[in-house]
């Protein structure tokens, strides 16, 4: 299991080894790491053991509590500007250039989420009812899902990894192919084709800003209904104007 930082706690890593599960997350914050203790691996790379905390967090009952081991070991490795924490301890094993490498694919998690909000067009949701909105969640991660299996097939008939396809490109393709009245499983491999040749480009350790090119629009958020508003304006008039 890969994840950032807000994963790496004891409650969690000690339940995904107790179904041999492995993990690699990014040190917490909250926890100082100490390279000088535990069992030294090699430069800023060691073993050490968690104590289970004293405090039982609320959500956990006490027999819960008493279930999880008095410690868990891990490894804790610094690589450049990071320290990672991880259940895969022999360093003969897993070197400190697998377990940097092996993180970085974590990337794709983000890259995975806004393919399916941004991309499916699933960052706003436009039904009224929660119900419905249920109903278009569940629709997006099938169509999502079909766009995976598209690409997992086309990668399968190219010979590449699926990860070197484009998503946004898929979704092009296959939105003009329906409305053509095509079909996948009639073209001889034609849809197939066409989506393999579009590839992504290989930019390991790529770093973007998380801001908007674009400024907003000068207005407050609507926070009432919409008939609220007009009847509030036609008594009151606009009581902000955008300068």
């Amino acid at each position: 299991m890969l994840a950032d930082a807000l994963y790496c706690n004891y409650w969690l890593i000690a339940t995904l080894l107790a179904r041999g599960v492995d993990v690699l997350f990014e040190q917490n914050g909250a926890r100082i790491t100490d390279f000088r203790r535990g069992q030294s691996l090699g430069t800023r790379d060691h073993i050490v053991h968690w104590p289970k905390p004293a405090a039982r967090p609320e959500w956990m009952t006490p027999e819960q509590y008493a279930d999880f081991p008095d410690e868990i070991t891990v490894r804790e490795v610094q690589v450049a500007h990071q320290v990672l924490v991880t259940t895969m301890l022999d360093h003969r094993r897993v070197g400190k250039d697998d377990l940097s490498e092996l993180y970085a694919r974590r990337w794709n998690v983000e890259l995975d989420l806004r393919n399916l909000k941004t991309t499916t067009g699933m960052d706003v949701l436009s039904c009224q009812t929660p119900e419905m909105n249920e109903k278009q969640l569940w629709v997006h991660l099938l169509a999502y899902n079909v766009i995976r299996l598209l690409m997992a097939q086309a990668a399968s008939n190219a010979d590449i990894d699926p990860r070197e396809l484009s998503f946004k490109h898929t979704v092009q393709l296959w939105t003009e192919w329906v409305s053509r009245g095509m079909s996948a499983t009639k073209d001889d491999g034609r849809l197939f084709t066409l989506i393999a040749q579009c590839r992504v480009g290989n930019r390991p350790g790529r770093l973007e800003p998380r801001m908007r090119k674009r400024r907003p629009k000068p207005y407050p958020w609507l926070k009432v209904p919409r008939d609220h508003a007009r009847r509030k304006i036609k008594i009151h008039g606009h009581d902000w104007e955008p300068k």
